[in-house]
């Protein structure tokens, strides 16, 4: 059986998360939220809303955020495998602009809880890839903003050569630079450690 277990990243409130988990013969029992017991580890998730996504291999969505109302969230891999990637966009925060990676997969099983304040976007690596967030805030289309994925400035290291193809919306071919969005809004407007 193994337990829950929190790994904080070098940047203060990004989680990495292994959830609960029971096997069998039979196969396995997982928990993947259990309010108190993050409550305890820093996370002060309260669910407004559950949604997933299905992806094709080479498809990359992001960066995304909410200008207002912002939204933490936690993400995890129901099938095959990304790379999830979150950005720091807090204004007051030591780690403003710093982005950190990490393959999520329904075989490795691992979460990432990424706090209010942070852009987020992955590539799918495998076909049919399903991500599910379980999202703090509801979703406000006037709020919605992002970043191009591939700022030179934030130099997001993308494994690209992992896929035969990017597939990617036009929507976010045409998001603004990190610094279009610096000039604008100066970063946004959540406190570091307040998860609430």
């Amino acid at each position: 059986m193994q337990s829950f277990s929190f790994e904080q990243t070098e940047i203060a409130g990004l989680v990495l998360i292994q959830p609960f988990i029971a096997p069998d013969k039979r196969g396995y029992l997982m928990k993947s939220f259990e309010r108190k017991i993050f409550v305890e580890h820093g996370i002060d998730l309260t669910p407004y809303e559950e949604i997933a996504s299905c992806s094709q291999k080479g498809v990359l969505r992001g960066l995304h955020f909410q200008r207002e109302h912002c939204q933490d969230k936690l993400v995890r891999v129901l099938h095959g495998a990304v790379y999830d990637v979150a950005v720091d966009l807090r204004r007051d925060s030591p780690t403003f602009g710093m982005w950190r990676g990490f393959t999520l997969s329904a075989q490795n099983q691992t979460m990432l809880y990424i706090p209010k304040g942070f852009a987020h976007g992955f590539l799918a690596l495998e076909e049919g890839s399903v991500m599910n967030y379980l999202l703090g805030a509801q979703y406000v289309k006037e709020a919605d903003g992002g970043i191009v994925w591939n700022d030179p400035e934030l130099a997001i290291c993308w494994p690209v050569e992992q896929v035969d193809e990017l597939l990617i919306a036009e929507k976010d071919r045409m998001l603004p630079s990190f610094s279009t969005f610096r000039a604008a809004w100066g970063g946004l407007p959540c406190k570091v450690g307040v998860t609430s």
